[in-house]
């Protein structure tokens, strides 16, 4: 159950251009360098790689209600990379699920953008991270149950790719395959780096595709910062309903940010005053 007719529903709907896409990915990165300043932690290199794939995902395709977040037919993302919740809380933001205002609680006490995505305390989130290699189990369970509602909601889950070390991941694609689940779609965001160092120092992976084809998924590539790319890719994760499907993006760490790019640093340090003002002027925000 997929190829879902529903873009007159989609929130921004099918007309929003490439251009336009980019400057909200561009003020998302703003926000995203704001809280890990403002809040001297957290995880702006991952944050900052998957921006332009969220970006495109919840304009052009996430059927979802910012006023209703709890409407019970909507599509589901499954952000399993919790700790680059910036990230999310940035377009949650740009969507209206929650105020630019609310930002300011990231990794504070009680506020609503805690430092790992959890549903429940922000609205707008659908899965509460934490250890690394559950998020495709949770979305298979997602894409499981839309099917016995008898539902053509989508399930989309993203991956980082140090997070594909874990076995459970490949667990979860393996029965995902089993069950042909054609709602179940995985944007993998391919930045190369994890937590300690570049992923082929830690732990090499060989051939991601053919491993992900191996396992009965429909795969595509693309780049993952080329915003016309992205569009496409996620048309082809729309239209392919006969098992679960894979947008492999190659990405930049901490893209956007000459410092931050390719920087393994910055997979979880936030930048210092003089960083954060550079990384403002390279944004396009007036000192």
């Amino acid at each position: 159950m997929k190829g879902h007719p529903r873009s007159q529903t989609v929130v921004g709907g099918t007309m929003t251009t490439a251009d336009e896409l980019r400057e909200v990915a561009r003020k998302c990165r703003v926000h995203i360098v704001d809280m890990v300043y403002r809040a001297q932690a957290g995880h702006p290199g991952g944050s900052l790689s998957e921006i332009d794939l969220m970006t495109a995902l919840y304009k052009t395709q996430l059927n979802v209600r910012p006023s209703e977040p709890k409407w019970e037919d909507r599509d589901r993302f499954i952000l399993s990379k919790g700790h680059a919740s910036p990230g999310m809380y940035a377009i949650l933001a740009e969507m209206g699920f929650i105020t630019v205002k609310d930002l300011e609680s990231y990794r504070v006490l009680g506020g609503i953008c805690q430092g790992h995505v959890d549903m429940k305390w922000c609205p707008g989130v659908d899965f509460s991270a934490g250890s690394l290699g559950m998020g495709l189990s949770f979305g298979m369970g997602t894409a499981l149950a839309a099917r016995l509602d008898g539902s053509n909601r989508q399930t989309y889950v993203m991956l980082g790719d140090g997070e594909i070390q874990e076995g459970s991941v490949w667990e979860a694609a393996m029965a995902s395959a089993h069950h042909e689940l054609g709602n179940l779609n995985v944007i993998l965001d391919r930045n190369r780096i994890q937590n300690d160092d570049f992923c082929e120092t830690q732990m090499r992976m060989f051939d991601i595709p053919a491993k992900w084809r191996a396992f009965g998924w429909n795969v595509m590539e693309i780049d993952g910062h080329n915003m016309e790319e992205i569009v496409e890719g996620l048309e082809f994760l729309a239209q392919s309903n006969d098992g679960p499907s894979i947008l492999i993006a190659q990405t930049v760490k901490g893209k956007g940010i000459s410092y931050m790019e390719d920087n393994p640093s910055f997979h979880g340090a936030a930048p210092n005053e003089e960083q954060y003002a550079l990384a403002m002027k390279e944004l396009g925000v007036s000192a």
